[in-house]
């Protein structure tokens, strides 16, 4: 029976897709729900697997073709390339009646062709030493096997060009990932559309790193093995401040300001195919090992391209940390249409003045970049100051002052 195998429907959100990799060829057999295509999208790596057990008969969209929701990819003829019942090693075949078969057919043993099959073998390059002539299983074991062939799958489109110049050096041309060019078309929109202003500040981590130190065993024995991280903290602080300062938490849509009555915290993930952002809905009722936890299900996930589109859309505020890449300092740009995104940066000791004396202290760069827009300065300035005063006294985010 002839499947047509097809795309994925996608969400609204996204128009298309692109044919990343076939893990599977025309003739290969597959296992039912095993992988055989890629699909990349603008946000995620999606997954087609074999409907049932067969073969893939006809690729009709090659790597790297733009493809839509729905779109027909592939054929697959369920059953084909299966294992069938085999004869015993010493079974002959016997002639049938009424039979189509030719004699060169009929001189071998059904053990043998489903070998020969398997191996590669030419079976008319096969002396064979049965009765009559017929070839045997053992005859195809002793035989050198051959490269099996396999119906040609389409090219790649846009395939890497690798160029070399007189004196030796060489360029490789890459296309551009889908995902990345994504990202690269969200940032100029960002940078070009908005009016995004950056303002800084600096956390003492110590009060943080104590509480950490104290409190860390006795929290992944009472959840589960739960880790307790630094972002947990932020996320937690940043919910109460997006809480204060509800313009920080807005959005621009045409003319109107809409303000969200919940927190939808992105978290901005690295994978090897570029930045994703996945959502911790509702993060206002959450607690730290809840928070701890889906972020980093949410890192396991995006590595392997398992996050889901639904998992990536929405958000209405965004915490990157480019401190775990050992960056002291940076500016983040807005992921629209939020209105403002909280940058987290390495913990550095410096010498600070503390009451009138120096003190060697764990310090942080935190950098809020916002739309002024719809964010004056004094609000941006406030808000970093809360997020500040939580994270130096985490006392204040329990008391809710």
């Amino acid at each position: 029976m002839t499947i047509e195998i097809k795309a994925p429907t996608f969400p609204e959100s996204v128009q298309d897709g692109t044919i990343a990799t076939w893990h599977k060829q025309p003739g290969e057999a597959v296992s039912r729900d095993e992988l055989i295509v890629d699909i990349e999208t603008d946000k995620v790596v999606l997954e087609v697997v074999a409907p049932a057990d067969g073969a893939l008969t006809e690729v009709l969209k090659g790597e790297g073709e733009v493809i839509l929701s729905n779109e027909v990819i592939a054929k697959f003829e369920a059953g084909a390339g299966t294992a069938q019942p085999a004869a015993s090693d010493n079974t002959e075949a016997a002639p049938a009646a009424n039979t189509s078969d030719s004699d060169e057919d009929a001189l071998v043993n059904p053990a043998a062709r489903k070998l020969a099959a398997e191996k590669g073998v030419d079976l008319a390059s096969i002396k064979g030493t049965g009765k009559g002539g017929r070839i045997t299983k053992d005859d195809v074991i002793n035989a050198p096997a051959a490269p099996a062939a396999k119906a040609p799958a389409p090219a790649p489109v846009n395939a890497p060009a690798v160029s070399t110049s007189a004196d030796g050096r060489t360029e490789k041309r890459v296309p551009m990932t889908r995902l990345r060019a994504r990202i690269a078309e969200r940032l100029l929109d960002a940078s070009q559309n908005t009016a995004m202003l950056t303002t800084f500040n600096e956390v003492n981590m110590g009060p943080i790193m104590e509480l950490r130190k104290k409190y860390k065993e006795q929290f992944e024995k009472v959840h589960n093995g739960s880790r307790l991280g630094f972002m947990g903290f932020f996320v937690k602080a940043a919910v109460e401040a997006l809480k204060r300062l509800p313009a920080v938490n807005a959005s621009i849509d045409g003319n109107d300001i809409v303000y969200h009555g919940y927190q939808d915290v992105g978290v901005a993930v690295s994978t090897p195919k570029g930045l994703v952002v996945p959502v911790l809905r509702n993060a206002e009722n959450m607690g730290l090992a809840d928070v701890e936890n889906t972020i980093r299900d949410f890192g396991m996930r995006a590595k392997d391209g398992k996050l889901g589109i639904e998992e990536m859309t929405g958000g209405t505020f965004t915490i990157t940390n480019g401190g775990v890449f050992g960056s002291l300092m940076s500016t983040p740009i807005l992921n629209p249409p939020q209105a403002a995104i909280l940058g987290m940066h390495k913990i550095q000791e410096r010498p600070m003045a503390v009451n009138g004396k120096v003190e060697i202290l764990p310090m942080m760069y935190l950098a809020l970049s916002y739309d002024h827009r719809l964010i004056d300065g004094k609000e941006a300035v406030q808000f970093l100051v809360a997020i500040k005063d939580m994270i130096e006294d985490p006392a204040r985010m329990l008391l809710e002052v």
